[in-house]
Formats: C-alpha cells, structure tokens, sequence
C-alpha cells in the first residue's frame, strides 16, 4: 500500500468561525465521497489558509466528522501578492492501493481558478452534501 496526496481547496466568503468550519466540512466531505476515503486509512491531513483567515482552525472541521485519531496540522499559505483570498486547502496523506491518476483532488468555490483542470467534475448537490454531513456531525456527537 502507498501513501498518495489527496489535494482540496475552497474558498469562503468572509473570516469567521462558522464560515470556515462549514466550508472545510464541506470540502473534506467532498474529498471523503469522491475517493473513497476511510479515515483510518488517512495517516495525516495538513489544513492551510490564507492569512485573511484566522477566526478558527480549519482541522477542527475534521474532529467534528469523527476524525480523532489522525494527525492534524494548521499553517497559514505564503501570503503572495494578487493570490486568490479567502481561501482554505487541505492535503491529506491517504494509505490506498489507488494509483496517482485515480485520485480525484477536488477544487470547489473560487477556488476552481486554483486548478481549472481539476474543476470539470459533475455540480456539488451542496443540499445532499450537507445531509451527508449531518448526518456524520449527529453520529460523532450522540451519546
């Protein structure tokens, strides 16, 4: 089994806790779904933001769907003039039989500028991704 890098970004509309969270919920969802991903098998997530955004950690995102037991790490992007704001990014090292070309990296949002070739998937039905969601959240959080 390898160890294969599976890439996300989104952006958010402005800098605050409930934003990013869901936003970062909804992005890790997406990655989760398309590939197939079972959080044992994830060996580490690195979750960045650009520097506009500091009202909350993004990696809180993933406890909130069960994810205890992986290593999280936050940092802040290189702040680079004229680079796209507001925007979150996830990087997670996933232990998979897939191949590199099976993996799908998933760019949501304005983020879709980031990589316009990996932005040609089938829409988001965001109202199905938040049951999904949902449904996690209420599974983690029961007694």
């Amino acid at each position: 089994m390898r160890c294969r890098g599976v890439r996300g970004a989104t952006t958010v509309p402005e800098n605050s806790r409930e934003e990013i969270l869901k936003a970062t919920r909804e992005l890790l969802a997406l990655m989760i779904r398309r590939n197939d991903i079972e959080a044992g098998d994830v060996a580490s997530a690195i979750f960045s933001t650009t520097t506009d955004l500091n009202a909350e950690f993004p990696a809180l995102a993933a406890r909130q769907l069960g994810w205890y037991d992986v290593a999280l790490l936050c940092t802040h992007e290189l702040d680079v003039p004229g680079s796209l704001r507001r925007c979150i990014r996830i990087l997670l090292h996933w232990n998979t039989e897939k191949r590199a070309e099976e993996i799908i990296h998933v760019y949501v949002r304005d983020a879709v500028a980031l990589r316009p070739d990996r932005s040609k998937y089938p829409e988001v039905d965001w109202a199905e991704l938040e049951a999904w969601i949902a449904e996690h959240l209420n599974a983690h959080t029961s007694p």
